[in-house]
């Protein structure tokens, strides 16, 4: 496996990725991350092992998605361990930029997606979506994938890479070869994520609560209980697990994002994003 920190070196290592055994043909997929990975990203690896002939791992801790009070000083970064996972899963390229590198000095441009990055997280993280997209669009450029695989637990950010796509006419990758892959748990139902981390004992303990009152709420609305109560019992649910706030718990078109108040013909998705301790964990499920 190739580490790489510097862009030139970058792009002579894909080119001849791309075109290796004499071949025009050689198929590239991205696993966009910011490392300290676990059992998810370790999926998503393996998903784009089987769907392409070679696999680009990014880990960057992107700062323009951090807002000014959020964790971007303390984030965990553990560059070597997770180096060591990815050449035991028989990466070939890990790209792990310098901030320097993805922002040069002067570097002045913003991507937005209208709309979609002011809802639900981006209600309670302003400009952090633009960051998000502002980075992906440059890995995108960097790498230009034929595939990229994003986990489905960032549910909203997945929907707005791909509106993005949509939007600027990418080709590498098209819009529909964005794909998500299902939201990867620990046993008790807990969505894996770097955050988790954060919690201490007894919060790890009373976390799998969210996804246990998410399912519930889920059973409710198939059922037909109306959609207002049943968020509301699922929120009285969190913060008697001992969750301390909540910034959302919504019915949401899994498209659009827009706001359901019933299920109709197309796919919904419900929406949760919680703190308890330092930790603010984001879930979601399918609903119907």
């Amino acid at each position: 496996m190739q580490i790489l920190t510097a862009l030139e070196p970058l792009r002579i290592a894909l080119a001849a990725l791309k075109s290796g055994d004499n071949s025009p043909h050689r198929t590239l997929a991205l696993v966009p991350t910011m490392g300290a990975l676990h059992k998810g990203h370790l999926t998503l690896v393996r998903e784009a092992k089987a769907r392409a002939d070679h696999v680009v791992v990014s880990i960057f801790v992107n700062p323009r998605q951090f807002g000014p009070n959020e964790d971007l000083a303390t984030y965990p970064r553990q560059l070597a361990a997770d180096a060591a996972l990815l050449e035991a899963e028989g990466v070939d390229v890990l790209w792990a930029p310098t901030v320097e590198a993805v922002y040069p000095s002067g570097y002045a441009t913003t991507v937005q997606v209208g709309g979609l990055d002011t809802i639900l997280c981006g209600a309670a993280r302003p400009g952090h979506f633009d960051g998000v997209a502002t980075v992906v669009a440059k890995l995108f450029n960097q790498v230009r994938p034929h595939i990229a695989l994003f986990g489905e637990k960032d549910w909203q950010q997945l929907a707005i890479i791909r509106r993005m796509a949509r939007d600027l006419d990418l080709i590498e990758p098209h819009a529909d070869c964005i794909l998500g892959v299902p939201t990867v748990r620990e046993a008790d139902g807990l969505a894996m994520s770097s955050r988790n981390k954060y919690l201490t004992v007894d919060e790890r303990v009373a976390a799998p609560a969210l996804h246990r009152a998410m399912r519930e709420a889920a059973a409710k609305i198939v059922a037909g209980e109306n959609v207002a109560e049943a968020l509301a019992g699922l929120q009285s649910a969190v913060l008697a697990a001992g969750f301390r706030s909540i910034d959302y718990a919504d019915l949401r078109d899994a498209a659009t994002l827009e706001a359901l108040t019933a299920l109709g013909e197309h796919p919904a998705r419900l929406l949760v994003a919680a703190h308890i301790g330092k930790a603010r964990l984001i879930d979601n499920i399918a609903v119907g």
